[in-house]
């Protein structure tokens, strides 16, 4: 189908009327149904336009200078269009606005350019609104769409313009058979790639979200955690290799306060406050989420503390996660648990095993894991509540029946 003409239209704005009794001239760009206006700058007597002619009638200087700069707007629109046309590429009344003012369209910008750019900005925001792991998550995505592209069209870059549906297909498609991953890492690699894609429709790059029907691959959310039974067995298990017994210990501290490990390796002791109850509190701010958490200091994560207080400033030991991680598989297999063992299975654990199965409410759950929103906590932890719900019908069940 063949583009309709460009039509350029110049009209004043009697409601605007100034103190001096100027108006001001916007231009209205027209093509394929479709407006853009936008201001010229120039102000006039509304008794000295003629709508019709489509200029200034006055004779005196102001009227010819206003006209001239009309004449040149008229001019400079109408190269751009006729230069667009010989491109040959499909482009839109926004395009020729953008080439007009001198603001590179999405034909002008490619995506790896752009997610660059991005990265640029969110760099400078580090310690300040983003933290830097955070950046470092948003710069692997990055790479992963700049391996995608040479892989699928053995180039570069791939132009903004032309991202469609598809391109999210094709990527999600690759990230599972050449890249072997799974789904859940899968959604957050999209979910961040379409960051700056949302950035890039905000400031006018896209006319649309290219992918706002694309939809997360689902993921199955289980939640891996200790048993009461597992968990005594560790904390009972005394360990002969003083860096197997310290990552049990560090391990179990975290099994009863929630920590992540981050916050569990930067743990000092001014962290450490007496609360309004006059029971000892871990007051600190949640690196992932930025958010203020407070947990009590229960009697065994206290006791692993107090037993390690001769280290500096630091409440407890440093120890690297990837040496932990590698250590817990160790203690796991000594111990006889039969699940592959993380640092982060502590969190889950104090969440599940320590306080949902303690009847301690999912809100309290949830502040206590210093969770954005109870959402998240929902999200992981529902079917663990269901199954104490399950066990209790049970109970009772057996109570009625005898």
């Amino acid at each position: 189908m063949s583009k309709q003409k460009l039509s350029i239209r110049y009209v004043i704005s009697i409601a605007k009327t100034n103190k001096r009794g100027l108006c001001p001239i916007s231009c209205r760009l027209t093509l394929n149904g479709i407006r853009k206006p936008f201001a010229t700058g120039l102000f006039i007597n509304p008794k000295e336009w003629n709508s019709k002619q489509q200029k200034a009638i006055s004779i005196s200087n102001r009227g010819s200078q206003i006209n001239r700069q009309l004449e040149i707007i008229t001019a400079e629109i109408s190269r751009t269009y006729l230069q667009l046309q010989l491109a040959g590429d499909e482009f839109s009344v926004e395009d020729i606005f953008n080439n007009y003012i001198g603001k590179p369209t999405a034909k002008d910008v490619g995506t790896i350019e752009y997610f660059k750019e991005f990265l640029d900005k969110k760099k400078k925001l580090i310690g300040i609104d983003i933290q830097l792991a955070t950046w470092k998550k948003f710069n692997y995505a990055y790479s992963q769409v700049q391996d995608f592209i040479k892989w699928k069209y053995c180039k570069h870059d791939f132009p903004l313009s032309k991202l469609k549906l598809q391109f999210l297909h094709d990527f999600e498609y690759y990230l599972k058979i050449e890249r072997n991953q799974s789904q859940v890492t899968i959604n957050k690699c999209i979910q961040r790639f379409r960051k700056p894609i949302k950035e890039a429709l905000g400031e006018g790059y896209l006319e649309k979200d290219p992918f706002v029907l694309h939809k997360p691959g689902r993921v199955r959310k289980t939640v891996v955690f200790l048993t009461k039974d597992e968990l005594e067995k560790l904390e009972k298990h005394h360990f002969s290799q003083p860096r197997l017994q310290l990552v049990k210990d560090l391990f179990i501290f975290c099994c009863y306060t929630g920590l992540a490990y981050n916050e569990m390796a930067n743990l000092k002791k001014e962290h450490i406050i007496k609360g309004f109850d006059g029971n000892e509190w871990i007051q600190m701010k949640r690196q992932k989420t930025g958010k203020m958490i407070s947990v009590p200091l229960l009697p065994k994560a206290k006791a692993i503390v107090d037993y390690y207080k001769e280290v500096g400033n630091l409440a407890l030991p440093k120890f690297s996660n990837q040496k932990i991680n590698s250590y817990l598989k160790e203690i796991a297999e000594i111990v006889g648990i039969n699940k592959a063992i993380s640092h982060h299975m502590a969190r889950k654990t104090f969440a599940s095993t320590v306080l949902l199965y303690n009847d301690v409410p999912m809100e309290i759950v949830s502040e206590l894991l210093g969770h954005s929103s109870i959402k998240i906590t929902q999200q992981y932890y529902g079917k663990i509540v269901q199954k104490r719900i399950s066990e209790e019908m049970r109970r009772i069940a057996s109570k009625i029946q005898k």
